[in-house]
């Protein structure tokens, strides 16, 4: 497919917020119509990555925990960040130990992802990990999880039912339902 040319040029930029998580720049832009504009955008400093362990028998497990931007409780994948120079299945081992006490011999590169294009940069990468062992879990500090482990259908049925509502954890769901119910998985 033939790369199309960035209608947009920016005139000006501002950073407008920095931190270790995320740093937003404001753009004083000429927008794709030819007029005057304003763009934010988010750029994150770290790669969003989840992670569904699988079982021999379809099992999987979810992490729950309060969102604060959302101000309201999270049933989603294991997921964490990974930094932009670290190798992301290396991430995604560390986030699935650390979260789950689970380490997987297996590991299948469901999809990559952006999450929000129209106002950030953040990439997400999803992993299927199997051929599982089981240790302790040791979250980060400040991590107050719950842990479900459900079999998988169960987990499906609770995306359809507006349950799970985590991008990552949505998208990640649906193509491994579609992997299994194809044997592909």
């Amino acid at each position: 497919m033939e790369k199309e040319k960035n209608p947009w040029t920016s005139k000006s930029s501002a950073v407008k917020y920095d931190n270790p998580w995320i740093k937003v720049t404001e753009h004083q832009t000429i927008n794709a119509a030819g007029g005057d504009g304003i763009y934010g955008v988010v750029h994150y400093k770290n790669k969003a990555i989840g992670i569904i362990p699988l079982d021999v028998n379809y099992n999987t497990w979810l992490v729950g925990q309060y969102r604060f931007p959302l101000q309201q409780y999270s049933w989603e994948i294991c997921e964490g960040g990974g930094l932009h120079q670290v190798d992301v299945l290396v991430s995604a081992q560390r986030e699935l130990k650390e979260e789950l006490g689970i380490v997987a011999n297996s590991w299948i590169k469901l999809l990559d992802m952006h999450l929000s294009n129209s106002v950030s940069d953040e990439m997400g990468i999803i992993y299927i990990a199997k051929e599982l062992s089981y240790f302790e879990p040791e979250p980060e500090e400040g991590e107050v999880l719950q842990i479900k482990k459900l079999p998988f259908d169960e987990v499906y049925k609770m995306v359809m039912n507006g349950e799970i509502t985590d991008s990552l954890s949505v998208a990640g769901i649906l193509k491994t339902k579609l992997l299994i119910d194809q044997g592909k998985v």
